[in-house]
Order: C-alpha cells, then structure tokens, then sequence
C-alpha cells in the first residue's frame, strides 16, 4: 500500500513509478532515517500520542532494523519493491515486525520534514569522517616535513625556479590548505545543525509537539525556526558541496606537483610502488595512477555542486519533487571525497623525496637573486636600484656561464661600488635560505615554530569538529 493511496483510484504506470521512486539511492539513509524516527517516537510519547510500552516496542524494533540490515548488502533494502523510498522501507519494514503500532509514528510528521532531517544527519556525519581523513593526511605531511628536516628545494613562480625554501615549508603550505577545509566543513556542520522535525509537510506539525526534544536527542543545536524553509532548505547540501569541491582543488593541486615532481625530468620524488601501476605494453613504466585520478575528482564533486546549484535555482517554496534530484550528486561526491581523502595520508607516508637532487637543483638558476638584492638594501641601496644591479649581473653571469658566486668582486663592483667580500657568504643556499626570517617564512627557525603552531590549531580545529558531529 502507498503512503498516499486513499485520494488515488487508478493504479500508477507502472514506469513512471518505478522511476519515480528513490529507494535506489537514499536505501544509505537507513542509519539517519532510524535515528530521527526514533526521535519523533520519543516526541510524541511526550505529547501522550504513544504510550510508554509503544515507545519501547517501537524503538526496539527500529534498532533492530538497523542493525539487521547493516549485516545485509544494500540490495536487501533497495531490492524492497513495495517501498518508494527509505521512509516507506522502514515503516513497512516496522509493521512487519510490530504490526500496525508501526503505523502510529507516522503520527505528526510528513516526509518532506524527514528527508530534510535525514540528509542533515548524513552531511553533519560526512562532514567529521572527511575532516578527519584531512586531518590524518596533514599530519603525514607533518610527518614528512619532520623527517625532511632543514633539506631544501626549489620554490616555483610560473613553474619556474624561484627561490629555494625548505622542503617543510612546501608541504606545511597544503597544511594550511587542509586547515581551511576543516574549518570550513565545520561551518557547514554548524550552520547546519538545526532540526526540521516538527515542521510537518510545509506549515508545522498539527499536533502541538515540543520539538527540543528531537533537536535534543539528534544532537542539533536547536528545531529550525521556519517549516517552509526547513523542509525545503537544501543550502547545507550545496554548501556542502562546494566545501568538497575546495577539497578536490586542493587535493588536486598536490597530486599534480607530485605527478610533476615524480618525472625523470624533476626526479624529486619516487613514487610508492603500492599506489601506482604499470602498463601493459612498455614493461618500465610505474604511472602516478593515484594521483591521476586524484587530479580528475575535482570534475565529479564540483560537477555535482553545479548540479545542485542549478537544481535549487527558481524553485518555489516550499518542498518539490525536483529536491529529490539533489541526493544521487550528493551521495556521489561525498563517496569520491571520502575514498579519495582516506588514501592520501597513507599514499604521502609512502613517498620518497629525492633530497640530494632537490638540493642540487636549488644551487643553479640564480635562485639567491632575491638574497643578493636584500644584500645591497642592507648596503643602504634602494630596492629598485638592488633589483637593476643584480638583474645585471645575471645577465653577466648567463653570458659568462657562472652563477653569482662565480662572478669576482671585481666584476661586482661594475654593477655597484657596495659590493664587498661579506657579499659571498649572504648568498649561500643557508644564508638564501635564513634570510626570509619573518613569520610565515621559510627561514629554518620560522618553519619549526610554524610546524608546531599548526599542528596546535589542527588539533583545535578537530575538537571544535568533535563538537559538531
């Protein structure tokens, strides 16, 4: 029987019906749509709809929906024909087991509130795992940039050499990316975190419920404060989204360099032979596969914010059945993220940076070009008449074949009489290195100093996460 027949006289084509229905893919709500009923019982028990033995036979038998079918595959709820979607499952499936007392839940609710409540559930708890995984994967760059010590590599403006930082410093920068998508997946748990149970099918429940109570018992904050805009908000979803999305880019930024680092071409990094595969026709191959696929992510999860966006725009209020399109990109780009960020921590333990050759790299192109300069501003030379002198005396160089410590102070001293031999240990890849002393810098006492201030706000960013979820 449908949760709607008795308005209806003819029966439904049958395609149109079986399209129609969303047990296909909201089945993985089971976990969330068991929770908030067992909220509502309990808030109706309170405005004496049920009594006490009701609630308790009807929260013993939620629980043991859940739990029977979390040892089940998914095709034993999905397969159900007679349910449209995962509301309808498991009131049937709550019948079945106590009989029409099951259908008393149904009392002061619609479907419109509970699909609203259970895809909260589901981003709020989405939010934590993934922040999570981000977590475990910036503390193995930590990890990497505590063993990497004070070795050095070329920084890259335009993909070209810049100036050389350490290579803790490199990896504390997808660090700080990390720390922003944490934060941000955390706005999106709190804002949020509001209950739209109690909100009926569009005005608000006709029975008069104490709605705290199921606010309360789900871990929200507090009942939302408008039934039109709870049971058709789905801002949570698409803010969602676009946090994943700001994942994907920054996990796509990384998988990027390391693809790039890990050619013969750089030869900075080797790559794990447990994250990557070879081909079938050139037998010394071993292709960045992980990273590759790392790279393509970003397209799914932010094709399925665009989706969404465009979903929600124009609708009136309050619920459409075109609401029901949001939830397959939703649950797609929440398994891409999920699956992608939960092998990144252990794929960046695995990995091998090439130091000596790392090293090597930052002693030619001119890489202590800045440092020279700062040299000659600290002869009381203005920074722009620095820049000239030492753009100079690169070319010189490039025409001579010589880096800048291979220029004499006799050939100095033609581009600027503040030359003087002290100019020769101020550019050295130490010296180049240390003079970037500031906060935020990539001097050998800043990076320390930031790598342990990091690892403190990651820690706060979790616990404040911890609270959310």
């Amino acid at each position: 029987m449908k949760m709607w027949s008795g308005r209806f006289r003819e029966p439904l084509d049958h395609d149109f019906e079986q399209w129609q229905r969303s047990l296909a893919f909201d089945w993985r709500l089971l976990p969330q749509e068991v929770a908030a009923s067992k909220a509502h019982a309990r808030t109706i028990a309170a405005a004496s709809i049920l009594t006490a033995a009701e609630l308790e036979r009807i929260v013993g038998a939620l629980d043991a929906i859940r739990d029977e079918f979390a040892q089940r595959p998914p095709s034993d709820i999905y397969g159900c024909l007679q349910a449209e979607d995962i509301h309808h499952f498991v009131e049937l499936e709550l019948v079945a087991r106590i009989g029409d007392l099951g259908f008393k839940l149904h009392t002061g609710r619609s479907r419109n509130e509970q699909i609203a409540t259970d895809l909260r559930l589901y981003v709020r708890e989405q939010c934590g795992t993934i922040a999570g995984n981000l977590a475990n994967w910036s503390r193995a760059l930590a990890g990497q940039a505590q063993a990497a010590g004070d070795a050095v590599m070329p920084a890259y403006t335009h993909l070209q050499r810049a100036e050389p930082v350490l290579i803790a410093h490199w990896m504390q920068a997808y660090g700080e990316m990390l720390l922003r998508d944490i934060t941000r997946l955390g706005d999106v748990s709190r804002r949020l975190n509001y209950c739209p149970l109690g909100s009926g099918a569009v005005a608000g429940a006709t029975l008069k419920l104490d709605r705290t109570i199921a606010a309360q018992e789900l871990g929200f904050s507090a009942p939302t404060a408008n039934s039109m805009d709870a049971t058709s908000d789905r801002d949570f979803a698409l803010e969602f989204l676009q946090a994943l999305t700001l994942v994907a880019v920054h996990t796509s930024r990384f998988a990027e360099e390391i693809t790039l680092y890990a050619t013969a071409e750089f030869g900075f990094v080797e790559l794990p032979e447990a994250f990557s595969t070879g081909s079938s026709a050139m037998p010394q191959k071993k292709n960045p596969d992980l990273t590759e696929l790392v790279r393509a992510k970003v397209a799914r999860i932010n094709g399925a914010a665009q989706t969404v966006t465009m979903l929600l725009k124009g609708l009136p209020l309050a619920y459409n059945k075109d609401l029901q399109e949001s939830q397959e990109p939703l649950f797609s780009a929440a398994d891409a993220a999920e699956r992608m960020t939960s092998l990144l921590a252990r794929f960046t333990t695995a990995l091998r940076f090439n130091t000596a050759g790392m090293h090597k790299a930052c002693e030619t192109g001119y890489l202590n070009a800045m440092a020279a300069a700062t040299y000659l501003v600290h002869k009381g030379v203005p920074f722009r008449k620095a820049h000239e002198k030492i753009g100079l005396a690169v070319r010189y160089g490039l025409e001579k074949g010589c880096e800048l410590d291979g220029l004499t102070l006799a050939e100095l001293k033609e581009f600027g009489p503040e030359f003087e031999a002290d100019f020769f240990a101020s550019i050295t890849l130490d010296a180049t290195v240390n003079c970037h002393d500031v906060i935020g810098g990539t001097a050998v006492g800043r990076v320390r100093e930031a790598l342990a201030a990091q690892e403190a706000r990651l820690s706060a960013a979790m616990g404040q996460m911890d609270g959310n979820t």
